[in-house]
């Protein structure tokens, strides 16, 4: 359950809705949740994940680059089926050769600057000189048309276009280089939740979140034990992180104690968190 907030999309009338202070909503798997009507009548398939995938885009300049020339080099096998123009292949192309010339000239400062760096300190301190003797000037590539600021940006743009065109697919991606890499997930054999309880009003809140992991989890469940003969029983199983326990606290006070597991596809995975405790009543 979520606490309810006037800009969270509230809708009198909806049978999950709790008033108090503070209110709350009830979410799927939570006790006395009522589903919408359109999943009461026809129950709704589970959808396989898809694996996440980093930014296709490269970060370093130089496989940016290259990243842009293969773009360049591929993209017209495909121009007729994403019904692009010969300004808008022209003008890819322009940014990936400039780019990719700004980068050559970068390198070659860089390369003189260290070696009139090596040549000043030689000159100043003494020393033997090397047998090339004094740094040449820096070697620029041919030059090429500049084109605007803004190539990752365009370039961004471009891609947006063809994922969004019907004739997209992974491996037309590939092939021109705008896929990202699959993200590995985490060893569910071992990770764990992590709780935090507060006191909200007269209710509890069991603070826990994703851990980075969101893509590759579906739930949360949260037992606690209030100290009763029955030890540990199910309090939720959540799929927004952060959960209120609703539960009226005892007039005298109370230690309850609360503990989590990550679920996948209906089956917890990974270890129990550690148990925490809160006092409560009083």
């Amino acid at each position: 359950m979520r606490i309810a907030r006037f800009d969270s999309g509230l809708r009198y009338g909806d049978p999950n809705l709790r008033w108090g202070s503070p209110s709350y909503i009830l979410e799927p798997g939570d006790p006395g949740y009522v589903p919408p009507p359109e999943t009461l009548s026809q129950p709704q398939p589970r959808k396989k994940k898809a694996m996440p995938k980093s930014d296709y885009l490269q970060k370093a300049d130089e496989l940016f680059g290259g990243q842009l020339n293969t773009f360049k080099l591929n993209i017209g096998n495909y121009a007729t089926a994403f019904s692009l123009t010969a300004p808008q292949i022209a003008a890819q192309a322009a940014d990936a050769d400039y780019f990719n010339y700004v980068i050559a000239c970068q390198a070659s400062v860089q390369n003189g600057a260290e070696q009139w760096t090596a040549w000043k300190k030689l000159t100043r301190e003494g020393g033997e000189p090397p047998a090339t003797g004094t740094p040449m000037p820096p070697t620029f590539p041919t030059a090429v048309p500049a084109t605007a600021p803004g190539v990752e940006v365009r370039f961004r743009a471009l891609v947006k276009q063809l994922k969004a065109h019907g004739a997209y697919n992974e491996a037309v991606g590939t092939a021109l280089g705008i896929e990202g890499a699959e993200i590995t997930g985490p060893d569910v054999a071992t990770l764990q939740p992590e709780l935090k309880l507060s006191a909200s009003g007269d209710m509890v809140k069991v603070g826990w979140g994703w851990q980075g992991y969101r893509d590759f989890l579906d739930q949360c469940e949260i037992q606690v034990d209030r100290g009763g003969a029955g030890g540990w029983e199910l309090l939720a199983i959540d799929t927004t992180p952060n959960y209120l326990d609703t539960a009226p606290v005892p007039a005298a006070p109370a230690k309850w104690k609360y503990r989590a597991i990550y679920r996948v596809d209906d089956a917890r995975v990974g270890q129990w968190s550690g148990v925490e405790e809160i006092v409560v009543g009083g």
